[in-house]
């Protein structure tokens, strides 16, 4: 009997069926209305307000510390604004036992984990004393170098696993992130171990000053789970609700012992990439920033709770204060933390220092008492 040919293969067929599975998860759209019914988490009352509250607290905290920065008292800013729902409403579906290790965007979230806010502004300041994490507080001080805390959170969630924790270790990159040889070194990892982790991605569309687009041709962060074998979400980033179920959604798997999972949240951040220097209007059209300001996830979120009889403008002037007062106690407590010296730098970087650093230390404690 003459063999039947089989037709060639079309990887490009193949991509496309991936890439058509990867939809954009959704609870509540641009005017605070549920469109997606099924999918709204069951949280009380009460929990959404706090939700609210974290996320209104946490944009206070954003422009307060950008002031603060122009005005000399911190150094390292990287803004938020835009990105509430993508930080706050993913540290909402976390529990106290879970670690988290962010990029340097996401000082917010660890704050919220229980790092004193005095601290995270040591910590801008590139004071030790921001480094030093309290006692039972799961969280690393943020990565400063791209990626690299995907690695890390492959080895943190792997060691969670072989001490039977119930418990995930999350991270943070941006769409520049997952550019680099970390990003795919931390999913597959953590994918072939089966390691209790969330990855995320906040693609905020701009790495500094290069559009998405200009990264990859991959039509979305998401889909590139399917090459580590792990499951890939893309989510709506402006959306709390939707950022909330995916991480809890992502949480309890990882906690079955299902491995890990990559979540892109699609958001904005409206400020500078950082307060370094980087001028937006130079890769950003005006038109791109009134666009995302219409999906703010805050306002977004403001309409749901309104229409629900759950929130104030009286409510949410309360929280702004609140966050002012507390800003305002933590810098003077940053303030009047003594000043660093090159000996406490030297003291900390090893458990014994070596010939060299302890010459070195003795050189400048000479210097320094007098």
């Amino acid at each position: 009997m003459a063999s039947t040919k089989k037709a060639p293969l079309d990887p490009k067929k193949t991509l496309e069926k991936i890439e058509e599975q990867f939809e954009m998860f959704q609870i509540l759209n641009e005017n605070g209305e549920v469109v997606n019914e099924s999918a709204v988490p069951d949280l009380s009352d009460e929990q959404l307000q706090e939700l609210m509250r974290r996320m209104v607290y946490s944009r206070i905290l954003d422009q307060r510390s950008i002031s603060l920065n122009r005005q000399g008292r911190l150094g390292f800013v990287a803004p938020t604004a835009g990105q509430e729902a993508s930080q706050i409403a993913s540290h909402f579906a976390l529990e106290k036992e879970d670690f988290i290790l962010p990029g340097y965007r996401d000082v917010p979230q660890i704050v919220w984990h229980g790092l004193p806010l005095y601290q995270a502004f040591l910590w801008s300041r590139g004071h030790v004393g921001g480094m030093k994490i309290p006692e039972g507080v799961n969280v690393l001080p943020p990565q400063i170098i791209i990626g690299a805390q995907y690695v890390q959170t492959a080895g943190v969630a792997l060691g969670m696993k072989k001490r039977n924790k119930k418990a995930v270790a999350i991270t943070y990159t941006g769409d520049g992130g997952s550019s680099q040889g970390d990003f795919y070194e931390g999913i597959n990892f953590a994918g072939a171990f089966k390691a209790p982790a969330i990855f995320v991605v906040q693609n905020n569309q701009f790495a500094i000053s290069t559009p998405r687009e200009k990264q990859t041709s991959a039509k979305t962060i998401a889909q590139k789970a399917v090459a580590a074998g792990i499951p890939g979400q893309l989510v709506d980033g402006m959306d709390p609700l939707a950022v909330y179920v995916a991480v809890r959604d992502a949480r309890e798997r990882a906690i079955n012992g299902e491995g890990p999972t990559l979540i892109e949240t699609m958001c904005y951040r409206y400020g500078p990439h950082t307060m370094a220097g980087d001028d937006p209007t130079r890769y950003r059209t005006s038109e791109q920033d009134n666009e995302w300001e219409k999906k703010d996830p805050i306002v977004r979120f403001r309409k749901y709770l309104e229409n629900k009889g759950l929130w104030s403008e009286e409510k949410e002037n309360e929280i702004i204060e609140q966050a002012k007062e507390d800003i305002k106690a933590a810098i003077k407590k940053a303030d009047d933390t003594p000043k660093q010296k090159v000996t406490d730098l030297i003291s900390v970087m090893f458990e014994e220092l070596p010939h060299n650093l302890q010459e070195q230390n003795e050189l400048y404690k000479a210097k320094e008492s007098k």
